[in-house]
Formats: C-alpha cells, structure tokens, sequence
C-alpha cells in the first residue's frame, strides 16, 4: 500500500482559499489548481489529520489516477490500469457513487459509472484469481468510488470521509432550513471576529444553533470530527489506530481557558430549546448564552463586537413582504451599533436597499446549490 497519495479536499465554490490556509494550519502543504480543487499529498495519518480537522472542506478524497478518455474503451483501459488491488482487499463493497462529467466527449454519467465499475471488477477477478463471470461477492467494509471527467480528463478518486465533513455529529434536531456547519465555520472565518475571539459574537436569528456552536467549536481549539467516525476508519489497510492517536492528540489541544461572550437569539422558543441541546452534544453549553427574543428587540451597551446572521430569505421560512420588513428592521437595530461589525448571509440580491445602507465588501458564496452574498459592515475602530 502506498504511504504516498495524492489527495484532493472538495469545498463549496467560493470558499477553497480557506480551506487551504486550513491545511497550511496543520502543517500541511498544498496548492489550489486551475479547477479549484484543494491538493496535496500525504499517509494515512495526513488523511486523518485533514478528516479530523478540516472545518470548511466537504470531503477529503484519494485521487486514485488520473488519464485522458474519449471514449468508452479508453475510460475501461484507463480503470483497468490501476492498482486497484491496494485498496479493495477481497469481498470489500466498492460502489461507484457518483460520475461527473464537465465539457467531455464521455457525457452519459450512468455509462461512466458502469464502465467504471466493470473494470475494476475485471481488474479485481484477474488479481484475485476468479473466473470471469463470477460475481465478486461484496459484503465486507464499503470504498466509495467517484469519477470527475473534465475537458476529457479522467480524475478516479476514493472518499474517506464518507458522510460529508459538514455533519458533526452535534446535531440532535436541525429545524427548518439550517446552514450547513462547514459553511456557517467558513463565514465564521471570514469575519474579523477570528483576530480575537474574546470579543462579543452574536447571531440574533440563530435557529438550531449553529454559528454560536461553530463560534465556540473553533475558540475552544475543539476539532470538528471529534464526535464522529470516517468511512477511512473501516478499511484494513487504514484501520481506527490513526484515528483514535490524533482523537486524542485532539482532546489534549482544547482551549478550556479562554473566556468567550457568544449569544444566539432567536423568536422561536422551539429553535432556542433545539439549540441549547446541540450545544450540549457539541461539548460547548457553557460558553453560549441562549435566548427567545425578537430581534428587533435586541440592543447592547458592549462594544467591539460581531453581529453574524444568516436571517430567513426568500427560499426560506418568511414571504416576501416579511423578509422586506426583517431586513429594514436589521439595518435599524444594527445602525446605532457603530463599533460592531456586521456579517449578514443572503440570497436576496436587493438586500442592502432593505436593509438601507450599503455593504463594505460582499462575497459570493454557495448554500448547497443556491448562490448567496454575504455582506460585510465594518465596524468603526474604537
């Protein structure tokens, strides 16, 4: 098996740069490529480092090879070619999940994955020594396996992450419509709160919970995988050993002595009681102060601090007359509070009408499949 790979950690589009400095963070070298993929290269232990660790990124993959196809029988001899027998050790479950094609001559994404899947099994019988025709009996730990074909570039690649990255394992009850918990830690990230973090962090519509949480997860130096198993973990040429070493390397590096002031407020007492249990499972219960209040009822005497918010829009929770009067009610709560920075996600491209005053700086940046701006008020320095 080769102590060598090369691996890839996808992200939503638009936040790869921080997934990278995450890397870097750890130690990890790695480059951002024409097609925004995050590389780099490592053991198993690096697998599991940027597993336990990574907070933005999605998933973290094995590229397994790379070749050109434009054909069918160029795709099979391209598979075939591979060492497949380092990582399907006999009677492993090895599913084709996904196939991706982007401005390719191969474009019909089934065909792609039975292609794909025939030639390993073609492979794996010639390994093994079993007759053609005989199936592979698939019964034992599962090796996901992706195809990404772009500009007739074939990229084959194995998941270790299995579910992805976003799922904490804090989650008792979600509510309606939450923002994914790498990408609430990736605005996290973006906001100057991350200079210092002693400074008041509110979310005056926080929902289930999550930007306090992640708020919390990231001052405390707690690892986002700490509560959750890999796929990785299963396969015999990896095995839990890794895992259960940087677990608890992991344990050791909380920050238990920094004081933090992180509030959630929310008008729903149903979305604040699921928020104060995900907390609990979270590990970080203490450090958040909950609370069922409007925001139009929300005012403070603190200064210096940051205001995330990530209020219902369009395609969530409230019509549209009532997102329009939310937003005009943010910008008139949130005004007098020259000092604060402001941090407010949105896919309504007319929110800084609404809400009345123009943005410092906007990004562009991806919930699942729906484009949304973050914008970004900056607070006048003290």
């Amino acid at each position: 098996m080769t102590e060598n790979y090369k691996l890839v950690a996808t992200s939503a589009a638009g936040i790869e740069s921080l997934v990278s400095r995450e890397l870097k963070e750890l130690g990890i070298e790695n480059k951002i490529d024409d097609n925004s993929r995050v590389l780099f290269s490592g053991n198993n232990e690096t697998i599991a480092l940027a597993n336990l660790w990574l907070r933005t990124a999605d998933r973290v993959k094995i590229i397994v090879g790379e070749f050109e196809a434009n054909t069918f029988e160029e795709l099979f001899q391209g598979v075939l070619a591979l060492n497949w027998q380092d990582y399907l050790p006999l009677g492993y479950a090895f599913p084709v999940t996904k196939a991706k094609s982007v401005k390719s001559t191969l474009h019909n994404e089934p065909s792609i994955q039975a292609i794909t899947k025939k030639a390993i099994v073609k492979k794996l019988q010639t390994h093994f020594h079993r007759p053609d025709g005989v199936p592979l009996i698939e019964n034992g730990p599962v090796v996901p396996i992706e195809v990404s074909i772009h500009k007739n570039k074939v990229t084959i690649l194995i998941d270790t992450s299995g579910e992805s990255l976003f799922k904490r394992g804090y989650r008792i009850d979600k509510g309606g419509a939450p923002i994914k918990e790498n990408m609430a830690a990736s605005i996290i990230m973006l906001t100057n709160w991350r200079v210092n973090m002693k400074r008041p962090f509110v979310d005056p519509t926080c929902g289930s919970g999550t930007f306090p949480i992640e708020a919390a997860m990231i001052a405390r130096n707690i690892a986002p995988g700490l509560r959750r198993n890999f796929i990785c973990e299963e396969w015999n040429w990896f095995g839990k050993d890794t895992f259960n070493k940087l677990r608890a390397e992991a344990k050791d590096k909380i920050n238990k002595d920094i004081e933090l002031d992180i509030s959630g407020f929310d008008i729903d007492g149903r979305m604040v009681e699921i928020a104060k249990e995900n907390a609990k499972v979270a590990g970080v219960y203490d450090d958040i102060n909950f609370k069922q209040m409007r925001l139009q009822d929300f005012h403070t005497d603190k200064e210096d601090g940051v205001i995330v918010s990530n209020p219902p829009y369009g395609e969530r929770l409230l019509k549209f007359e009532d997102v329009k009067v939310l937003y005009k009610e943010m910008g008139e709560v949130f005004r007098p509070l020259t000092t604060w920075s402001k941090y407010i996600l949105t896919s309504d491209l007319m929110f800084e009408e609404k809400y009345g005053q123009k943005a410092t700086k906007k990004r562009k940046l991806y919930n699942g499949t729906l484009r949304v701006d973050l914008y970004q008020y900056f607070g006048k320095r003290k």
